[in-house]
């Protein structure tokens, strides 16, 4: 079946079967895009929301042609780590200490603005050399690393309950069969909730006092409470936290738009333009952090949905993000998310945070990154040592009286001065295509094509 094919028999499916695929899709980035909330705190309803909105404002921005469905990222996990427990050392909440994290993640949509731009005047080329994978890989090699710890203490809660979430997922993931290897996350999170529940290991009160409609978020929970009294001294700690954090995200973007295109053979590095994803994706995350849900990002489970259908048709992601957007309003479902069981959570994490890391190494590996270069060995050591070290430190972060700096934002700009005035780079994206597509977050990378 050829691609033009596969469009026009979506068109031909008549509304009921579209409604039937979009809700497909649905599912496909449900697990995986409500996980990052529970995670990290944020709003669940916000989420669902702004992954629906953020989808559709990517879709008007490239002009209705990528089949794409932007959910939640998981890249951005340590940066909301790293600011939550600096507003814990000056005395703020959890809720308190969120909004700023979501300022520092506006701050790295920005960035995607900058690169579309200097993509569009200069060319991926020239642009990409500043982001080869000696750099961008153990960023994503430390993000993981550093987050193990937060996946073990929930595991702590219970053993079991996280010990059969890592199982499902594995099952899934290798043995399962269509829908199934699409959705491991999901088929881990329902099945060791379900056992959870049986056992009486779920609290059911919030969910019983939660109302059936309401409103997605709250404006305290917003990015713009900070404003009401700041602490300037978080607000740019947070920033310098989080924004190299896009460096890894933005990679991570062009290889989704590849592999999208591999997948529907249309070339949307071209038409519409790599320039208007990432304006896509940058503007659907800033509009996401503003409102106090994740960063989006375009998601590699929807990709492998389009892979086992065939059918390209971007109105189906459409409709998937409307059904995300109802869903954003009601607070019952939100609370039935949020009951989830710390250990749940923690053996899911475990698996995902193992996996980011993973990517890293992939990342690495497929570029042919040559250790044989001293100057390669020591980008990618210091990298690796400071993220890690300082963030495991007594302090968990350097002080430079100012502000504070993570030890992800630490790694990170070390990395990308060393690489750029030490000779020897050899980096030139478009070489090696295979390599091109190797960075990306999603939960099953078995599908990429």
């Amino acid at each position: 079946m050829s691609n033009n094919e596969a469009i026009y028999d979506a068109r031909a499916l008549g509304k009921g079967r579209m409604a039937v695929l979009g809700l497909q899709h649905l599912f496909a980035m449900f697990g995986a895009t409500v996980l990052v909330p529970v995670i990290t705190g944020l709003s669940i309803s916000a989420t669902l929301l702004f992954a629906g909105v953020g989808t559709l404002l990517f879709h008007a921005l490239t002009k209705f042609k990528v089949p794409a469905f932007l959910g939640s990222s998981f890249a951005f996990l340590g940066g909301y780590a790293a600011v939550t427990q600096m507003g814990a050392e000056q005395g703020l909440s959890l809720a308190e200490s969120l909004p700023y994290a979501c300022i520092g993640v506006v701050s790295a949509g920005l960035m995607y603005f900058v690169l579309a731009g200097l993509i569009k005047i200069f060319g991926t080329k020239r642009v990409m050399k500043f982001f080869p994978p000696i750099v961008t890989g153990p960023i994503i090699i430390a993000i993981g690393l550093i987050l193990s710890g937060s996946a073990i203490n929930n595991c702590n809660q219970n053993w079991w309950i996280a010990i059969l979430a890592i199982a499902i997922i594995i099952v899934c993931n290798i043995w399962g069969k269509r829908m199934i290897k699409i959705v491991p996350i999901l088929m881990g999170v329902l099945g060791s909730y379900l056992v959870a529940a049986c056992f009486g290991l779920v609290d059911w009160s919030a969910v019983r006092e939660a109302a059936w409609i309401g409103l997605p978020f709250k404006m305290q929970d917003t990015a713009f409470a900070v404003f009401a009294n700041p602490n300037w001294g978080l607000v740019v700690t947070a920033i310098i936290a989080i924004l190299p954090i896009s460096l890894a995200t933005m990679v991570e973007h062009i290889g989704d738009m590849c592999a999208i295109s591999s997948t529907t053979g249309i070339n949307y590095l071209e038409d519409p333009g790599l320039h208007r994803t990432l304006i896509g994706d940058g503007l659907a995350t800033i509009l996401a952090s503003l409102f106090g849900a994740p960063a989006n990002t375009t998601y590699g489970e929807n990709t492998g949905v389009l892979n086992i259908t065939k059918v390209f048709d971007p109105r189906v992601i459409r409709i998937a993000a409307i059904f995300a957007i109802i869903l954003s309003f009601c607070p019952k479902f939100a609370a039935i998310i949020a009951a989830m069981p710390a250990a749940t959570i923690g053996g899911v994490s475990l698996v995902l945070y193992g996996m980011i890391s993973a990517v890293g190494v992939r990342n690495v590996v497929e570029n042919n990154v040559d250790f044989k270069k001293s100057r390669n060995v020591i980008v990618m050591a210091l990298i690796l040592v400071l993220s890690i070290g300082i963030s495991y430190s007594q302090a968990g972060c350097i002080d430079l009286g100012f502000t504070k700096l993570s030890g992800l934002a630490v790694g990170a700009l070390v990395g990308i001065i060393l690489n750029a005035i030490l000779p020897g780079k050899d980096y030139e994206f478009g070489s090696n295509p295979e390599g091109d597509k190797a960075v990306n977050f999603e939960i099953n990378p078995s599908l990429r094509k």
